[in-house]
């Protein structure tokens, strides 16, 4: 019934359904496409006449086990289509089919079919028939070993995590995909995910939090996931200035002093001085002069392809010291 294989795999194989004797019942549909179609799509015949029975079903209303293998032909020709799937799971609902088989076959399509986004809500919606997760990290590790960045795969794994309470392993799995590869952005972004959904960006973890990702910032210091999460992690804190941690200010100093010019520590630096200067607070080390200075070699040297957005920081923040004076 939910077997993935179909008579269509093949169209040297594929028996067409007007010669199924158990079709016989069945007139097609033909698609409208109007008088004159303006570009009209070269289908297969064999696609034409399985959308053209499909046609016929939800006409008919008509709910049945042969249904379903037409669904599945349907869908194995064009798995986004979003009325086929719907009319699938009405199917599984009235004749009350085995949600476990299901799940089996759409894992199959999936494997197929990952960047398919009617596949994954396929999923979703058997599992919440189902009211059992417990497939789903196992199979979400699966896909995602074959591409970390899958934003499906993400996109299902945080639905079924957030709604069953499934946060236990959660950071542990972040930890072995950015030691994979520290610029997974999708890991960066379901580190914060956890975060926010059970600690919270309490002190504790905070410091937890600048530390670990500046121990990554080190391995590659022009990775801009891990600078967006220090930027992240910083808007927790107290007051919600970036300039607020004394650990960050001294970690970009030190990594400044070694030498190093990433555009990211570099931007991060320039926002510290402009902030700073702001709040009435800046300093000889993150001085507004600076901020000035930094942007010029941005725009000259380290950061070329965003020239005009450096100059444009820099008029600003000489408006705003031009303004100081005045005041």
């Amino acid at each position: 019934m939910t077997d993935s294989s179909s008579d269509c795999t093949c169209e040297d194989e594929y028996v067409f359904y007007r010669n199924r004797p158990h079709w016989k019942d069945v007139t097609p549909v033909p698609q409208d496409d109007g008088p004159v179609p303006v570009v009209a799509i070269a289908y297969t015949e064999q696609f034409r006449e399985i959308y053209d029975y499909f046609r016929a079903i939800l006409r008919s209303g008509e709910k049945s086990e042969r249904v379903l293998e037409l669904t599945n032909d349907a869908a194995q020709l064009n798995p986004a289509n979003y009325t086929v799937w719907q009319y699938r799971r009405e199917v599984l609902s009235y004749l009350n089919s085995n949600l476990g088989d299901e799940l089996v076959y759409i894992g199959e399509i999936i494997t197929d079919h990952q960047k398919n986004y009617q596949v994954w809500h396929h999923r979703r919606v058997i599992v919440e028939w189902m009211k059992d997760p417990s497939k789903e990290i196992p199979f979400t590790n699966i896909i995602l070993a074959q591409d970390s960045k899958n934003y499906h795969a993400w996109q299902h794994r945080q639905w079924v995590v957030a709604t069953y309470n499934l946060y236990d392993s959660e950071l542990e799995f972040v930890n072995d995909l950015l030691l994979k590869d520290v610029r997974n952005n999708s890991a960066w972004n379901h580190r914060y995910f956890v975060i926010i959904h059970t600690s919270g960006f309490t002190a504790d973890t905070i410091k937890h939090e600048l530390e670990y990702t500046a121990g990554k910032i080190r391995e590659v210091v022009n990775n801009e996931s891990a600078w967006n999460y220090l930027r992240g992690v910083l808007c927790h804190t107290e007051s919600g200035n970036i300039s607020s941690e004394e650990f960050v200010l001294k970690f970009c100093e030190d990594l400044y002093e070694t030498g190093c010019r990433s555009p990211y520590l570099l931007a991060l630096i320039v926002d510290i001085c402009e902030e700073l200067f702001e709040l009435g607070t800046s300093n000889t080390v993150f001085s507004v002069q600076r901020a000035l200075q930094i942007c010029d070699d941005l725009a000259l040297e380290h950061d070329k392809i965003r020239k005009e957005y450096w100059k444009f920081i820099s008029r600003k923040i000489n408006q705003a010291l031009l303004n100081r004076s005045t005041d």
